[in-house]
């Protein structure tokens, strides 16, 4: 008589050849990977995609909020960042200005209980809203509230969205408002860049900011922006890390040229005041 095979093993054999199968999978496009890098003119392919990549500049209308983040019928869509006034999140201030340009949009700042006293130009860091139009006119509600947190945090008043925290991330999600669309290798080395500019260039030592600063001038040596012929949320963290960390008068040339690109745009100088 043949012995039963327990349920437990055929269960085990089905993960292992389906794992074994993702496997080979994953060596295929390892493979595939590697035949690209050893090409010799591999930069110069990975150039052409992002400069040919098809996105929307920042000068466009705004795209459709509804369609971004879900259509709430009777509700404005509210942003909610808790930041420490001790290390204001500069990114993100910097993306509210441009976030205004682009939407109608109901601004607030407030200062938390947890919080003895916050300077005036933080206070004041969404300028003064003269006109006060009924709350179904805006387009999205953006409030910073003023905490002792250890890092940014962004609520949303989508129930099914989880809070975001630390200040990349939620630049992220909000220049993703902007409706732009990237490839996959733009979106990874913007992603890489925020990511460098946050725990490199702002949190790192003296030695990772150096390295981080020398691979910025490199890469603005081949294009006007970090990623690409427009701006991204990429040159908007790098921006306010190298600004707050002091670094960015030491820097070299081509950085030094990137740096009053941004500043010529009116969001990056009025958070210029700031830091004033």
């Amino acid at each position: 008589l043949q012995e039963e095979v327990d349920p437990s093993l055929q269960a085990l054999e089905s993960r292992q050849e389906e794992i074994l199968k993702r496997l080979y999978e994953l060596k295929s496009a390892v493979d595939g990977l590697s035949k690209m890098i050893q090409t010799p003119d591999a930069d110069f392919d990975v150039t052409n995609i992002i400069q040919t990549d098809e996105f929307s500049p920042l000068t466009t209308n705004g795209a459709d909020l509804d369609l971004m983040l879900g259509k709430d019928y009777g509700a404005l869509k509210d942003v909610v960042i808790n930041a420490n006034p001790s290390l204001p999140p500069l990114s993100l201030l910097v993306i509210h200005s441009l976030l205004c340009e682009r939407y109608k949009i109901l601004s607030a700042v407030h200062t938390h209980s947890s919080v003895k006293s916050v300077p005036e130009n933080l206070l004041k860091c969404f300028g003064e809203q003269t006109k006060k139009q009924p709350r179904h006119e805006y387009q999205l509600g953006f409030t910073l509230i003023w905490k002792d947190v250890p890092k940014p945090q962004m609520k949303f008043s989508i129930q099914t969205m989880c809070p975001i925290e630390g200040e990349g991330n939620i630049a992220r999600f909000l220049f993703s408002l902007f409706g732009q669309k990237y490839n996959a290798v733009t979106s990874t080395l913007i992603d890489s860049w925020v990511d460098t500019a946050i725990f490199q260039l702002q949190e790192g030592s003296s030695k990772e900011r150096g390295a981080v600063v020398r691979s910025m001038n490199a890469a603005l040596g081949k294009s006007s922006w970090l990623v690409g012929n427009e701006l991204t949320v990429a040159d908007v963290v790098a921006w306010c890390a190298l600004r707050r960390t002091g670094a960015a008068n030491a820097a070299p040339a081509n950085v030094q040229k990137w740096m009053k690109s941004c500043e010529n745009l009116a969001p990056f100088s009025s958070v210029m005041k700031l830091l004033k």
